[in-house]
């Protein structure tokens, strides 16, 4: 059996959600260098990750107690974000750092029915640690070893 999105497991820290839906995306701003038009190498870029988490009312409640003991939705501290899945064949554990929420699309309405609610939750990375896939970091150590929290 291959990896699916039913095979993911969700901590925000040390609470475990269920997602319909999650997203991490990595930008890393590296480029070409080039010598009189021509490619010779590369340089190193600024890099940034955030995601999204979409929940339902249940598990949105599950964060909004955090949010609640913290004082405050903005008043909550960063946390490690850490997806995990593993079936027969396949095993994947990617790692955010340091992940501050921001809330979305908190009211979607629709009076039809037929649709669980669902709340959108963007993040982004703010640890120095970043992400990690498998256990490897994408940021060499070289990169983060004088930065001081």
């Amino acid at each position: 059996m291959r990896l699916s999105g039913m095979n993911f497991n969700v901590n925000l820290g040390d609470i475990m959600v269920q997602v319909d839906t999650a997203s991490l995306a990595i930008t890393d701003n590296s480029a070409v260098s080039q010598t009189s038009g021509v490619p010779d190498g590369f340089v190193d870029g600024d890099v940034a990750a955030s995601g999204e988490l979409s929940v339902n009312a249940s598990n949105f409640a599950l964060i909004s107690d955090a949010a609640k003991n913290a004082g405050a939705w903005r008043a909550m501290e960063p946390f490690d974000v850490m997806f995990y899945a593993k079936t027969s064949k396949d095993e994947l554990k990617v790692e955010a750092f340091g992940c501050r929420i921001k809330l979305s699309d908190i009211l979607d309405i629709d009076k039809k029915g037929g649709q669980a609610s669902l709340f959108k939750i963007p993040f982004d990375v703010t640890d120095p640690d970043f992400v990690k896939i498998n256990g490897v970091p994408y940021l060499r150590a070289e990169e983060i070893e004088n930065i001081v929290q």
